[in-house]
């Protein structure tokens, strides 16, 4: 290699290097600097064991978690149709699910309220016959969670299954299997790692999601107030203030690295055993 070659490599090489270093900088300094702050304020601590902390983080778990769920048990047959069949209106679709994905989360919010609330399209006959309203409650906030983290999980399972190889599922077909005990047996094993890569979007988009719970939830201690509503609630100078937003932030990152911590050691068990 002549002299030249090994400059301009070293210069290529350096230059990574410094983009590199330069992004991991600015990737970790807000967090190091929130558990810093956290660290100096003697009342992070107490306040990170407040009623409403409490109460705003067993909200998240809990909703976060149920809404995976649903989205797993819903979503899965639609992310292998799309995945497996062709049919009229399947782009339409297909871009019906990314909308969540690139509109504001305001948006949605919006949305459900014109579809579920008590003046809503699907809301105002219910309540007009039930009395029930899906507005303002625990259930509105499933429900945009649901909107706006759902989509997540159908694109990696619906990766996931375009990946099996479906020489494998013809095979188990001549054997004698039936349709459905090939697809747990041969299908959901080979698109398990992308489909739990899934479960952890869905679960963390829920975990952050704001604007859509604020619009058709409301933030309603106990009843619709999740973390990121108590942090804003909070950063806005009521409830806990500053701090209150601080201990309530480091609450939040603590809680989603661990289980996401989890959920990655989960993906790469799945993986080696695929």
């Amino acid at each position: 290699m002549s002299g030249t070659g090994r400059v301009v490599d070293r210069t290529a090489t350096a230059t990574v290097v410094a983009l590199t270093v330069a992004f991991g900088v600015f990737f970790v300094l807000p967090f190091a600097g929130l558990i810093e702050r956290a660290w100096e304020d003697g009342k992070v601590w107490e306040l990170a064991r407040s009623g409403i902390a409490r109460d705003a983080l067993t909200l998240s778990l809990w909703t976060s978690t149920f809404t995976a769920f649903v989205t797993v048990v819903v979503g899965t047959p639609v992310a292998y149709i799309l995945a497996r069949s062709r049919f009229v209106g399947k782009s339409v679709i297909d871009a019906l699910l990314d909308l969540p994905i690139v509109l504001p989360p305001t948006v949605a919010g919006v949305a459900l309220l014109t579809a579920f609330g008590r003046r809503g399209l699907v809301g105002e006959p219910i309540d007009e016959l039930t009395g029930f309203t899906f507005g303002f409650s625990t259930t509105a906030v499933i429900m945009a969670q649901l909107l706006v983290a759902a989509p997540f999980y159908v694109r990696s399972a619906k990766a996931g299954f375009e990946a099996v190889d479906r020489q494998m599922e013809r095979v188990a077909y001549t054997l004698g299997a039936s349709r459905t005990r090939t697809f747990f047996r041969i299908t959901v094993p080979h698109a398990w790692p992308a489909m739990l890569a899934g479960v952890i979007l869905c679960w963390s988009r829920s975990m952050g999601e704001l604007g859509a719970t604020l619009i058709f939830a409301g933030n309603l201690q106990g009843k619709t107030q999740t973390m990121p509503l108590a942090i804003i609630e909070a950063f806005e100078g009521s409830g806990l203030g500053l701090s209150g937003a601080i201990a309530l932030s480091v609450i939040l990152l603590v809680v989603a690295l661990v289980v996401l911590a989890g959920f990655r050691v989960a993906v790469t068990r799945a993986a080696v055993r695929s």
